[in-house]
């Protein structure tokens, strides 16, 4: 049992996943604070300076006895923004990265069809056909 956990942890998709899922982690920090730092200000600047993460309705207001009792949406559009703006930009890279492994495999399919032994011959039979007209 642990021999196969042990060549199931050092296998390839494994460690690559795991590499992913810290490069996602920093990655979405960066955008949080491209949409917290950057993106909201101007948005709240243009409905009339809102800050989105402070938008919430009170169900009960703070007391001497207990604390405030609120639903914060706000929380929630932030993070709804953060979703989006992470989920276009995870698309828009493997989008480049899937076109461009469909070039190199492209390339990689038109050097093998070049160096083909079946492919050769038909050129040396064209060349032969073409010489004898």
């Amino acid at each position: 049992m642990f021999q196969e956990f042990k060549s199931f942890a050092i296998r390839g998709n494994v460690l690559d996943l795991a590499v992913g899922v810290i490069i996602g982690g920093a990655f979405g920090k960066i955008v949080s604070s491209l949409v917290q730092d950057v993106i909201m200000p101007p948005i709240g600047f243009l409905v009339g300076g809102v800050n989105f993460t402070d938008l919430k309705i009170v169900l009960k207001a703070a007391s001497a006895e207990s604390e405030i009792i609120s639903i914060n949406y706000g929380n929630f559009l932030q993070s709804t923004f953060d979703f989006l703006i992470i989920s276009f930009a995870i698309f828009m890279m493997i989008k480049l990265l899937s076109a461009a492994r469909i070039k190199t495999e492209n390339k990689a399919i038109q050097q093998v069809a070049k160096n083909s032994a079946e492919v050769k011959l038909l050129e040396e039979i064209r060349d032969l056909l073409k010489k004898r007209k």
